[in-house]
């Protein structure tokens, strides 16, 4: 009988793949905040409340919970082939969102639910064939691939001078370019695992075990405040006066370059100082600039401050996937990640509506520190874990 081994992976063909999921990401992505950046003009032209603008970026927080939730239930990741869910999601994101601006105001938040819905089947599910190529040294690769989706919610921001429906056709056609990008191009690597069908079972033992726990309180700390930052940061830009009339390319500079930078730094760290150390020191930094941001506001050292927190608000994030990947029973590693994704972004839904409020009331200057409750008790999380 003849064996046959399989010829080793280039590591050409694994960056070279790494590159093509980077172009999906920052594609697809861009639909994300592409509704939230246009709000001022959807509350002028349609008269939305408030409230309501705050739930277009609710919507997809909670969309995105669901998909994820639904994509795990039915193992649709080993049922189909990754890189056609990828340009499905990313597809279906495209459409619904250029499709906003002729259903009325009646079926946004619909809409937003259901971009972030499809989006779960574009991020995670990149994820995992990043993995699949890279055995080794994976936080510098899901680094590279968070600095893409982190450049791809940016990029509203900085569209966000032209008319509102040329920011969501743009977004759109950023979103359908990455689902061709998908489906013709990219393929999973060697390193390929079916996972198990999702076990909710399995949540009370993630509980139960400290260091997932740890890692997961970890985890909610940073959606405490990452996504709050990320939606409110051109009103509080346009509050403080940072925003010189050049659109939104400090908001753009600050999450989508300077995010782009903490994904790959805290990626290439954390290969070398460990998962905890980078996250710990992440989030203490990220912490201290929220406080420090309200004594320097209205002052020429808010920008180094905002610049700082783009890098470090995002380093941390792919550090809790690798690290409850490493803490889970490794059976059910698709089923712990998805409960810690979902659970956080729901709890990203709730500081993106209490922000505006108790900004309402006190002042973007008083309200914006309260970000750094979730670092400092995710920092505590992560010191905890290393012992």
């Amino acid at each position: 009988m003849i064996f046959l081994r399989s010829a080793p992976v280039r590591p050409t063909t694994a960056a070279r793949q790494l590159a093509l999921l980077a172009v999906v990401q920052v594609g697809a992505m861009s639909v994300w905040f592409s509704a939230s950046a246009v709000v001022p003009a959807l509350r002028a032209e349609w008269g939305l409340s408030r409230e309501y603008g705050i739930l277009l970026t609710v919507a997809v927080q909670v969309g995105f919970a669901c998909g994820a939730v639904v994509s795990a239930a039915f193992t649709l990741a080993d049922r189909i082939r990754p890189r056609t869910l990828i340009a499905a999601g990313a597809l279906l994101a495209a459409v619904v969102t250029a499709v906003l601006p002729w259903c009325g105001q009646a079926f946004v938040v619909p809409l937003r639910f259901a971009t972030g819905f499809a989006l779960a089947g574009v991020y995670p599910v990149g994820m995992k064939v990043v993995v699949s190529w890279f055995p080794r040294k994976r936080g510098i690769a899901l680094g590279t691939l968070l600095a893409a989706l982190t450049l791809g919610s940016a990029l509203p921001s900085l569209l966000a001078p032209l008319d509102w429906q040329a920011v969501l056709l743009c977004a759109a056609v950023l979103a359908t370019i990455g689902a061709a990008v998908s489906a013709l191009f990219v393929r999973e690597g060697p390193d390929r695992v079916p996972s198990p069908p999702w076990q909710p079972r399995y949540v009370l033992r993630m509980v139960a075990d400290r260091r997932q726990r740890l890692v997961c309180l970890g985890y909610f700390g940073h959606m405490w405040e990452l996504y709050a930052l990320w939606a409110w940061l051109p009103a509080y830009l346009a509050e403080t006066g940072t925003e010189t009339g050049a659109g939104g390319v400090t908001a753009f500079a600050v999450i989508g370059i300077c995010g782009a930078a903490g994904c790959l730094l805290g990626g290439a760290l954390s290969d070398r100082c460990g998962r905890a150390v980078v996250a710990m020191t992440a989030m203490l930094v990220s912490g201290g600039c929220a406080v420090l941001s309200s004594a320097v506001s209205g002052t020429f050292l808010l920008l180094p401050v905002l610049l700082v927190w783009g890098v470090a608000v995002i380093a941390d994030s792919g550090q809790f996937s690798a690290a409850l990947a490493e803490a889970a029973d490794p059976r059910y590693v698709g089923t712990a990640l998805t409960a810690m994704t979902a659970f956080g972004f729901l709890l990203s839904a709730t500081t993106i509506q209490l922000l505006p409020l108790l900004a309402d009331a006190v002042g973007w200057r008083a309200a914006v520190p309260v970000l750094a409750v979730g670092p400092a008790l995710g920092a505590a999380a992560m010191h905890h874990l290393r012992r």
